[in-house]
């Protein structure tokens, strides 16, 4: 099992850098892995997060991009809920590395 150092504190990993126990995520877990994808996090950004995060604890479940896109969509609106907006925030797939970042699990079908 791997591990990350933020703010003094070590955080297990698993091999594709989702976290292990989901308790321990917080913000500055989210803004490490981020800079990690040379990424600043916008409140665009924060915005998705947030929702996955609810998402989460509403189903027990980190939904595949088709889900979150169209979840977001009934939320959020048509013009954030599309995957040309998502792919514009999370360039290495909107599900996977927004999951990653929300201190969710992989997402179900991803690969």
């Amino acid at each position: 099992m791997a591990t990350i150092e933020v703010n003094g504190k070590s955080v297990e990993v698993d091999e594709e850098g989702y976290l292990i126990n989901l308790g321990e995520w917080n913000e500055a877990i989210a803004e490490r892995f981020a800079g990690d994808d040379n990424t600043q996090l916008t409140p665009n950004h924060w915005e998705v997060i947030t929702f996955l995060r609810e998402y989460y604890n509403d189903y027990q479940i980190a939904p595949a991009v088709r889900v979150l896109t169209k979840a977001i969509g009934k939320k959020l609106g048509p013009e954030k809920g599309n995957s040309k907006y998502l792919y514009e925030l999370f360039p290495y797939g909107p599900a996977k590395q927004a999951c990653r970042y929300a201190g969710l699990p992989k997402p179900t079908g991803c690969i």
